[in-house]
Protein backbone atom coordinates (compact mmCIF):
# COMPACT_ATOMS: atom_id res chain seq x y z
CA UNK A 1 0.00 0.00 0.00
CA UNK A 2 2.69 2.50 0.92
CA UNK A 3 5.00 1.92 -1.97
CA UNK A 4 1.56 2.18 -3.98
CA UNK A 5 1.48 5.59 -2.50
CA UNK A 6 4.73 6.75 -3.07
CA UNK A 7 4.63 5.73 -7.04
CA UNK A 8 1.38 7.99 -7.14
CA UNK A 9 3.04 10.95 -5.89
CA UNK A 10 6.06 10.30 -7.59
CA UNK A 11 4.09 10.39 -11.23
CA UNK A 12 1.73 12.86 -9.93
CA UNK A 13 4.87 14.98 -9.13
CA UNK A 14 7.15 14.32 -12.77
CA UNK A 15 3.76 15.14 -14.69
CA UNK A 16 3.12 18.62 -12.89
CA UNK A 17 6.80 19.31 -13.08
CA UNK A 18 6.98 19.10 -16.84
CA UNK A 19 3.46 20.82 -17.34
CA UNK A 20 3.74 24.20 -18.69
CA UNK A 21 1.17 27.16 -18.59
CA UNK A 22 -0.32 27.26 -21.93
CA UNK A 23 1.03 30.50 -23.76
CA UNK A 24 0.04 31.22 -27.61
CA UNK A 25 2.50 32.01 -30.00
CA UNK A 26 2.73 35.10 -31.73
CA UNK A 27 1.67 38.36 -30.16
CA UNK A 28 -1.18 40.40 -30.27
CA UNK A 29 -3.90 41.75 -28.12
CA UNK A 30 -6.80 39.99 -25.98
CA UNK A 31 -9.40 41.01 -23.70
CA UNK A 32 -13.02 41.52 -23.38
CA UNK A 33 -15.64 44.07 -24.57
CA UNK A 34 -18.43 44.97 -22.10
CA UNK A 35 -20.92 47.46 -22.07
CA UNK A 36 -21.78 49.93 -19.10
CA UNK A 37 -24.65 52.81 -19.24
CA UNK A 38 -27.20 54.36 -17.06
CA UNK A 39 -26.04 56.43 -13.75
CA UNK A 40 -23.34 55.45 -12.49
CA UNK A 41 -23.46 58.03 -9.68
CA UNK A 42 -23.15 56.62 -5.98
CA UNK A 43 -26.83 56.91 -4.45
CA UNK A 44 -28.31 56.39 -0.88
CA UNK A 45 -32.08 55.39 -0.97
CA UNK A 46 -34.18 56.60 1.76
CA UNK A 47 -33.80 53.89 4.49
CA UNK A 48 -29.98 54.94 4.28
CA UNK A 49 -28.49 52.14 2.06
CA UNK A 50 -26.40 52.52 -0.97
CA UNK A 51 -27.76 51.01 -4.26
CA UNK A 52 -25.80 48.54 -5.73
CA UNK A 53 -23.09 48.84 -8.89
CA UNK A 54 -24.87 47.68 -12.37
CA UNK A 55 -22.06 45.46 -13.60
CA UNK A 56 -20.74 45.94 -17.39
CA UNK A 57 -22.65 43.27 -19.67
CA UNK A 58 -20.17 41.53 -22.18
CA UNK A 59 -20.61 42.84 -25.82
CA UNK A 60 -20.38 41.18 -28.77
CA UNK A 61 -18.45 44.73 -31.50
CA UNK A 62 -16.05 45.21 -34.14
CA UNK A 63 -12.62 46.04 -32.90
CA UNK A 64 -10.47 47.98 -35.08
CA UNK A 65 -6.61 48.32 -34.72
CA UNK A 66 -5.15 51.12 -36.56
CA UNK A 67 -1.37 52.55 -36.88
CA UNK A 68 -1.35 54.76 -33.57
CA UNK A 69 -3.31 58.01 -34.06
CA UNK A 70 -3.66 61.47 -32.27
CA UNK A 71 -6.53 62.80 -30.51
CA UNK A 72 -5.90 66.11 -32.89
CA UNK A 73 -6.50 63.82 -36.27
CA UNK A 74 -9.94 62.67 -35.46
CA UNK A 75 -13.48 64.50 -35.47
CA UNK A 76 -15.63 63.49 -32.65
CA UNK A 77 -19.36 63.64 -32.10
CA UNK A 78 -21.45 62.78 -29.18
CA UNK A 79 -19.20 60.72 -27.38
CA UNK A 80 -17.94 58.85 -30.93
CA UNK A 81 -15.56 59.39 -33.51
CA UNK A 82 -16.96 59.83 -36.73
CA UNK A 83 -13.86 60.66 -39.15
CA UNK A 84 -10.03 59.09 -38.79
CA UNK A 85 -8.02 59.96 -40.79
CA UNK A 86 -5.79 56.57 -41.28
CA UNK A 87 -7.12 53.18 -42.42
CA UNK A 88 -7.48 50.32 -40.33
CA UNK A 89 -5.01 47.68 -40.17
CA UNK A 90 -7.11 44.97 -39.50
CA UNK A 91 -10.32 44.21 -37.70
CA UNK A 92 -12.14 41.21 -35.51
CA UNK A 93 -15.23 40.36 -34.18
CA UNK A 94 -15.90 39.81 -30.32
CA UNK A 95 -17.77 36.75 -29.27
CA UNK A 96 -20.89 36.67 -27.20
CA UNK A 97 -19.05 36.46 -24.38
CA UNK A 98 -17.15 39.97 -25.54
CA UNK A 99 -13.79 38.34 -25.49
CA UNK A 100 -11.53 39.09 -28.65
CA UNK A 101 -7.83 38.37 -29.45
CA UNK A 102 -5.88 40.32 -32.56
CA UNK A 103 -2.84 38.93 -34.02
CA UNK A 104 -0.37 41.62 -34.62
CA UNK A 105 3.26 42.64 -35.26
CA UNK A 106 5.58 44.52 -32.26
CA UNK A 107 4.39 48.02 -33.00
CA UNK A 108 1.91 50.88 -31.04
CA UNK A 109 -1.31 50.79 -32.36
CA UNK A 110 -4.44 52.71 -31.52
CA UNK A 111 -7.65 50.27 -31.17
CA UNK A 112 -11.47 51.28 -31.18
CA UNK A 113 -14.80 49.60 -31.02
CA UNK A 114 -17.08 50.09 -33.94
CA UNK A 115 -20.52 51.50 -32.72
CA UNK A 116 -23.53 52.46 -34.46
CA UNK A 117 -22.57 56.07 -34.61
CA UNK A 118 -18.79 55.74 -34.95
CA UNK A 119 -16.01 54.49 -33.51
CA UNK A 120 -15.61 54.32 -29.59
CA UNK A 121 -12.10 54.67 -27.63
CA UNK A 122 -12.01 56.41 -24.39
CA UNK A 123 -8.54 56.26 -23.05
CA UNK A 124 -5.63 58.78 -23.80
CA UNK A 125 -1.94 59.06 -22.87
CA UNK A 126 -0.05 62.57 -22.06
CA UNK A 127 1.05 62.44 -25.77
CA UNK A 128 -2.75 62.87 -26.64
CA UNK A 129 -2.54 59.49 -28.59
CA UNK A 130 -5.85 57.38 -28.91
CA UNK A 131 -6.20 54.60 -26.75
CA UNK A 132 -2.37 53.37 -27.33
CA UNK A 133 -1.44 49.73 -26.95
CA UNK A 134 1.85 48.53 -27.58
CA UNK A 135 3.03 45.28 -28.93
CA UNK A 136 6.02 43.11 -27.66
CA UNK A 137 7.38 40.32 -29.54
CA UNK A 138 6.42 37.24 -28.42
CA UNK A 139 3.76 38.66 -25.51
CA UNK A 140 0.03 39.24 -25.77
CA UNK A 141 -1.38 42.58 -24.41
CA UNK A 142 -4.65 42.85 -22.21
CA UNK A 143 -7.05 45.46 -23.27
CA UNK A 144 -10.30 44.94 -22.00
CA UNK A 145 -12.79 47.93 -22.83
CA UNK A 146 -15.58 49.35 -21.43
CA UNK A 147 -17.77 51.36 -24.11
CA UNK A 148 -19.46 53.71 -21.42
CA UNK A 149 -20.10 56.55 -23.54
CA UNK A 150 -23.89 56.37 -22.60
CA UNK A 151 -22.77 56.27 -18.75
CA UNK A 152 -22.99 59.41 -16.35
CA UNK A 153 -20.59 59.40 -13.73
Amino acid sequence: MNRLLLLSIFFLTVSLVGCKPYKPEGQGITGTLTWLDGNQMPMVTEDGKGTDKVAPKPIKRVVKVYPLIKFSDLKMEEGLFTAVSAQPITEVESNDSGAYSIQLSPGRYSVFVVEENGLFANVFDGDGNVNPVTVKENEWTLLDIVVNYKAVY
